[in-house]
C-alpha cells in the first residue's frame, strides 16, 4: 500500500472510531471521586506507559490491557512505549484492537515514545538516514491509532555543532514526512545534549516546520552518568523547563518519590507546574512514574493526586 492509499484508509477508519465515540468518557465507581476536583484543572492527565514498565516487562500485564489500567486511575490519555509493541508498527489488526481498547475505556490515544529506531543526531549520514526511515512506520502507526505525536530521541552526537545540525535535518525531514498524517515530531530532554536546554533552544529555533516541537520531561536533565549508571553532569532543571516549554506540544510529569504529604521530594510540582501554565500550555500532562520506594501502582496515585491538588491550586 502507497502513503497516500494508507493515509486516507487510515483517515476514514479514524473517522469511523471518532463517530463511535472514540473520545467519550466513560467514569468507573473507582474513578468518579476525582471527576470533581479535575474540573478546573487547566490541562489533561495522561498516563505514560512507561511508569508500568516493570509488570509490563515482566508481563504480568499486557500491552492490550493498558486502556483499561489508566481508566483506572481516572485519567483520560494514553502515552505508549513502543517497545511494549515492538513487532506491530504494521500490523493494522493490532493496532485496530488497540484502538478498540482505548475507546471502550473512554481514553484517548495520545503519542507513542519512540526507542531502539537507531540516533537521529549521528553524524553519520547513511545510519542516520537508516533511523530517519526507520522511524516512519511509528508516524503511521501513530495516524492509525488516532495519537497527535510521537516522541523521538537526539542521541547519537559526539560534537555539539554536528548533532545539532544532524538533529535538524532528521527533525525536518521526520517532520516534513509526518504532516501529512497530522502528527507531531517531539524530542523529549532524554540525556546528552538533549537534556541542554540551551542546545535544544538552538536546534529548534532554526526547525521551521510546525509539527515539530518539545516534550519536556521534569526529571530527565542528567547530561552524562558514569559506567555505574550514576549521574556526573547534570542541568538546572528549572531552566531546562523554562528553555524547553515554548516549544511544547507535550508535557511529561516525572516522579520519583514523595514525602508524607505527597509532595515529590526531588522535584517542586508547584514550581514546574506554574512555569507550564505561564507557557499556556492546556495539554495533556503525562504521568511517568520511575520510582523504586513504592510500587508502580501506588507511585502513580501519587503523582495523579499531586498533580490535581497542584492544578487547583493554580486554576
Amino acid at each position: 500500500m502507497n502513503r497516500r492509499n494508507f493515509l486516507s484508509k487510515t483517515g476514514q477508519a479514524s473517522a469511523a472510531l471518532a463517530i463511535l465515540g472514540l473520545y467519550g468518557c466513560k467514569a468507573s465507581n473507582k474513578t468518579s471521586s476525582y471527576s470533581e476536583s479535575k474540573k478546573q484543572l487547566f490541562f489533561k492527565i495522561s498516563l505514560a506507559q512507561w511508569s508500568l514498565h516493570r509488570a509490563l516487562s515482566k508481563k504480568e500485564l499486557d500491552n492490550l490491557d493498558f486502556a483499561s489500567k489508566s481508566r483506572n486511575f481516572g485519567c483520560e490519555g494514553l502515552e505508549y512505549v513502543n517497545g511494549f509493541f515492538k513487532d506491530k508498527a504494521k500490523d493494522f489488526s493490532y493496532l485496530k484492537e488497540m484502538n478498540s481498547r482505548a475507546n471502550s475505556e473512554g481514553q484517548k490515544n495520545v503519542l507513542i515514545m519512540i526507542d531502539g529506531e537507531g540516533s537521529l543526531a549521528d553524524s553519520n549520514t547513511k545510519n542516520r538516514l537508516d533511523s530517519i526511515e526507520n522511524h516512519y512506520k511509528w508516524i503511521e502507526a501513530a495516524h492509525f491509532l488516532g495519537c497527535h505525536a510521537i516522541r523521538v530521541n537526539l542521541a547519537g552526537g559526539i560534537d555539539k555543532k554536528d548533532a545539532a545540525k544532524a538533529s535538524i535535518d532528521s527533525l525536518t525531514k521526520l517532520s516534513e514526512f509526518a504532516k501529512g498524517s497530522n502528527i507531531n515530531v517531539l524530542v523529549e530532554n532524554h540525556g546528552g545534549f538533549s537534556s541542554k536546554g540551551t542546545w535544544m533552544t538552538e536546534v529548534f529555533n532554526k526547525i521551521k516546520n510546525e509539527n515539530c516541537g518539545t516534550l519536556p520531561d521534569f526529571g530527565n536533565f542528567c547530561i552524562e552518568k558514569n559506567k555505574n549508571k550514576e549521574c556526573i553532569e547534570d542541568y538546572d532543571r528549572y531552566k531546562g523547563i523554562k528553555e524547553l516549554l515554548p516549544f511544547a506540544k507535550a508535557v511529561s510529569a516525572k516522579s520519583y518519590n514523595f514525602d508524607s504529604n505527597g509532595n515529590e521530594t526531588l522535584i517542586d510540582y508547584y514550581k514546574v507546574m506554574k512555569m507550564v501554565k505561564e507557557s499556556n500550555y492546556n495539554g495533556f500532562v503525562g504521568i511517568e512514574f520511575e520510582g523504586n520506594n513504592v510500587s508502580e501502582e501506588k507511585g502513580i496515585e501519587l503523582t495523579r493526586d499531586l498533580l490535581i491538588k497542584v492544578g487547583n491550586q493554580l486554576s
